[in-house]
């Protein structure tokens, strides 16, 4: 399981990457295509902290929207668990740390995160949940990255 947690943790931060990258606009318009696109399933649903339910179209519009509109966001990725091996998929769970965040409530917030995915490389995110975590859990973490 060791090497997958591996495999999986790096899949998300380096996804979580190119967001930052997107935001802040140092990724190219091409990249869309060659990395978000390619990551997520077709039929992805997406579930947003407040319970927004998003198609992978819906996600996509989005990221075209927000592309550069966000020059000092961060983003740190903390606790990356394998919940479950299911065979062929896996499930795991992460928190997102967001700092400097314009499409937020708050610019520095936290997202506690479940990811069903393909268990192997190249990796299909096909099912997102956020949730935002207890008040005492964000107000007490560090926002120092």
């Amino acid at each position: 399981m060791h090497a997958l947690e591996n495999a999986v943790r790096a899949e998300i931060e380096d996804l979580h990457r190119f967001f930052v990258d997107w935001f802040t606009g140092r990724a190219e318009l091409s990249t869309l295509n060659t990395i978000l696109l390619s990551a997520l399933d077709e039929d992805l649903l997406f579930v947003s902290p407040d319970g927004h339910r998003l198609n992978r179209d819906a996600l996509v519009e989005g990221f075209l929207a927000g592309h550069g509109t966000n020059p000092d966001f961060r983003i740190a990725i903390r606790d990356v668990e394998i919940q479950h091996d299911l065979g062929n998929h896996v499930l795991a769970t992460y928190t997102e740390w967001q700092r400097g965040a314009r499409m937020s409530a708050q610019s520095e917030n936290a997202r506690r995160t479940s990811v069903l995915m393909t268990r192997q490389a190249p990796f299909r995110w096909l099912s997102v949940h956020e949730t935002w975590p207890p008040e005492e859990a964000r107000s007490t973490s560090s926002f120092d990255f």
